[in-house]
């Protein structure tokens, strides 16, 4: 077998590719072998003889099928978390969701006279210090003391 590596390499510089990603004609070695100046392995590029493999990236298939059942709620247990709780969701983020949901719904009950000022008020305080953890919390203990939860217009 002839070696060809010279000739690999001139392409490679002239090409401006690596040499792995050149292709030499098994056929045509013969010729190859003999082309020593740049100007000869040009002149086989411009043949066909010596040619550049496409370059191939990571293909992303399999990313998007894992993707798609991800979305479903695969691949999501307690085996696939690293860290806490927190470090996946915003603690902070979470309290002022509910937060905001408490304040809107005392707001609602206050303006339509479900509840007086002074519950509101109350309310609102006990609120901010994190009595009631959950909006279900607060309807709960509203029924619980006779207020209703909702309103008709």
């Amino acid at each position: 077998m002839t070696d060809v590596s010279m000739q690999k390499r001139l392409a490679a510089e002239i090409l401006g590719v690596g040499v792995s990603r050149i292709w030499i004609d098994p056929s045509q070695l013969d010729k190859v072998s003999e082309a020593i100046t740049r100007d000869e392995v040009k002149k086989l590029i411009k043949e066909g003889i010596i040619q550049v493999i496409p370059s191939h990236s990571p293909s992303r298939g399999r990313w998007r099928e894992k993707h798609k059942a991800k979305k479903k709620g695969r691949h999501r247990g307690p085996g696939r978390r690293k860290g806490d709780a927190s470090a996946r969701r915003d603690p902070k983020e979470e309290w002022m969701t509910r937060i905001r949901k408490i304040r809107r719904y005392l707001r609602y009950l206050r303006d339509h006279g479900v509840i007086d000022r002074r519950t509101y008020r109350k309310l609102y305080m006990w609120a901010k210090g994190g009595m009631f953890p959950t909006f279900a919390s607060l309807k709960r203990w509203l029924e619980e003391h006779g207020y209703p939860t909702s309103v008709r217009k």
